[in-house]
């Protein structure tokens, strides 16, 4: 999956922290690997689950200019596919059995949904800090390349010597965060067609 990034005053610790806290519970345990600028989280379920299959999946963190990049690995399925694969025989075999695995499916369901758990978990921790996909306040000035002025995004020229600033003036992609030039077509990062 292509890396997201989030622009604001945050840390990799601070998205790392709400990731523990969200899934070190139930059947899910976490672990945080690394620390400062580059972190990973990793989520599994527990060893031998009292339901459903087993699953994994690693959140790596880094921190970026202005921001954190988040970027969500391959889930590992397997132990799930399994799993529903047990169910299926057994309600082949005798279809009142299958009430014996309802617990099992319902948590082969929610491990199958564990990486849209975990964007929405980094979301609201995203959102609660103000932090999005939009330029931060530092990266919102433009030095312009004559003078050296600062310049709030948006001016046509600079506000010291008149130099253009239209070609110059950056932004971001709206599905992934990265900081994009004028002339692109399409996000480097995410691939996306831009606006």
């Amino acid at each position: 999956m292509e890396p997201r990034i989030f622009h604001g005053d945050i840390t990799t610790q601070y998205f790392a922290s709400h990731l523990l806290s969200q899934f070190n519970r139930g059947n899910f345990r976490a672990q945080q690997v690394g620390g400062g600028n580059l972190v990973a989280v990793q989520i599994m379920t527990r060893e031998r689950p009292t339901s459903g299959g087993e699953t994994a999946l690693t959140v790596n963190l880094q921190k970026v200019e202005d921001g954190v990049s988040v970027q969500i690995g391959k889930q590992a399925w397997l132990g799930v596919a399994a799993s529903l694969g047990v169910t299926a025989l057994t309600a082949l075999r005798n279809p009142l059995a299958f009430f014996s695995r309802i617990d099992d499916l319902a948590q082969d369901i929610e491990n199958l949904q564990l990486s849209e758990q975990v964007w929405d978990t980094i979301e609201a921790a995203a959102k609660a800090a103000n932090a999005s996909f939009e330029l931060s306040e530092r990266l919102r000035r433009l030095v312009c390349e004559y003078c050296l002025t600062a310049n709030p995004i948006g001016e046509p020229s600079c506000i010291a010597c008149g130099a253009p600033l239209g070609i110059s003036q950056p932004k971001t992609c709206n599905n992934c965060g990265f900081v994009i030039k004028r002339a692109e077509v399409n996000c480097p990062n995410c691939g996306q067609k831009l606006d």
